[in-house]
């Protein structure tokens, strides 16, 4: 999952930072060395205290001054076509969001993001963390751009004050966006195939995608 990863974000990245769990950093390492097209790093995330966190481990590795925006993918969300990261750069200038992220409508939505009478972002709703979602929603897809400024400075001041989730008893990423939108530009763009939404947690869902992208391939 992780070479696919690497082939499918290549045209679109600089540099890769991976974030591990202790016990994986030096076969990932070994891994990257003889595989990897760019320039890499890994930083360790020693307790999984959540997606927050993680995202945080890889700060040091990330020069402020050599890069306009930093990218963020979940490595279980390998899906993602071209054509939307492709959308998703189109994006990126329009008045310079703070955050440009994917989405997709969905029935039986595990994530769903309400919306204002102007149409930001105003909250979060996760089944993981018990709330209540409508039968219909708009969903992330695990990809998340955000300016340097985002991620250096806003994640940081949101990350001093957030608490952990009452279901998951983690530090989650996910309400950072209504909390950026509340003070930021967040813009978030469609995406190409409902099918890219699906990340891998489980035989099924990894044989689904396999066969998805199986049948893009021997149509193109």
């Amino acid at each position: 999952m992780l070479d696919l990863l690497l082939e499918r974000f290549t045209p679109f990245v600089e540099a890769v930072v991976v974030v591990v769990h202790p016990s994986f950093s030096e076969p990932i390492r070994d891994h990257l060395r003889t595989s990897a097209s760019l320039p890499f790093d890994i930083a360790v995330q020693e307790q999984p205290t959540g997606m927050l966190d993680a995202i945080l481990r890889a700060a040091p590795c990330i020069e402020p001054d050599t890069f306009d925006r930093v990218w963020i993918v979940w490595c279980d969300q390998v899906g993602v076509l071209p054509e939307t990261l492709g959308r998703l750069v189109k994006a990126e200038p329009a008045g310079s969001p703070a955050l440009a992220f994917p989405v997709v409508r969905r029935t039986e939505p595990y994530i769903h993001f309400p919306r204002d009478a102007d149409g930001r972002i105003t909250g979060v709703l996760q089944r993981r963390e018990h709330d209540t979602l409508p039968d219909e929603g708009e969903s992330d897809m695990g990809v998340f751009s955000l300016s340097m400024t985002a991620y250096s400075e806003r994640l940081p001041e949101f990350a001093a004050s957030v608490s952990v989730g009452r279901g998951t008893g983690e530090r989650n990423f996910l309400p950072f966006i209504p909390w950026l939108a509340a003070r930021d530009l967040v813009v978030t763009v469609p995406c190409t195939d409902p099918h890219e939404a699906v990340g891998i947690n489980t035989p099924d869902e990894l044989a689904a995608v396999e066969a998805w992208l199986h049948r893009r391939t021997s149509r193109s």
